[in-house]
């Protein structure tokens, strides 16, 4: 059994890395990355990156914005006013995302997709490329979107969900391919969605079924 205490009064030493262990690893950094381009007032943390990868369009940043340690934005990716990460956050290429934006800690946004304006992915959310996510949009911790009908069995082309404006995503939510979630629409914790979701309804149930919207849930989300 390892015994830390022990192991430290033996005399025993992590490895450190050498100045030349340091240099090699920026400049490793640097060849891989993409130019980017940020507003006022914004922060970025030296743990986090942004502009990774090698992309011919750079990453814009808007004002305001927080990038927490760990996280990671490629270039081609454009950003706009207050955006916001918890710590260990991936935001891949060819990416558009609105003002006052949150993403939570280790989520993930694998490219190729949409997100509004006024927006709340909480911890742990993964969003596939092809997905359109609207504005005023509340999606919850552990929620997972997918894009893939037949996993490795087919070719079949990727299509991602739609969540539309002012609809709310349950936390540990499950969205099969394809789906839409209409505007105003709720989905329960837990629920797997496998078809569309009607303006105004709620999906609940695994898998989902759909309801009226009970009288707490009537109304918009209360996000800006």
């Amino acid at each position: 059994m390892y015994d830390g205490a022990s192991q430290s009064r033996a005399g025993d030493r992590r490895p450190t890395a050498t100045a030349t262990d340091r240099a090699t690893v920026t400049r490793w950094r640097a060849e891989q990355m993409t130019a980017f381009e940020s507003g006022e007032d914004c922060t970025i943390d030296p743990e986090a990156t942004v502009g990774y990868g090698e992309f011919d369009e750079p990453t814009l940043l808007g004002d305001g914005a927080t990038i927490r340690a760990g996280s990671i934005v490629y270039g081609d990716v454009t950003i706009g006013d207050e955006f916001t990460t918890g710590h260990d956050v991936l935001v891949r290429e060819a990416t558009a995302i609105g003002d006052d934006v949150l993403v939570g800690t280790k989520t993930v946004i694998d490219g190729q997709t949409r997100i509004g304006s006024h927006v709340s992915l909480q911890t742990n959310v993964y969003v596939p490329t092809e997905t359109r996510i609207g504005s005023n949009v509340f999606v919850g911790p552990g929620a997972v979107l997918t894009n893939d009908e037949y996993p490795v069995r087919t070719d079949n082309g990727l299509e991602g969900p739609t969540i539309e404006d002012g609809a709310s995503i349950g936390a540990n939510a499950t969205l099969l391919p394809g789906v839409t979630i209409g505007e105003g629409a709720f989905v329960a914790a837990g629920a797997v969605v496998t078809d569309d979701v009607p303006p105004g309804r709620l999906a609940v149930g695994a898998p989902a079924t759909i309801e009226s919207l009970p009288g707490p849930l009537d109304g918009p989300n209360q996000l800006s």
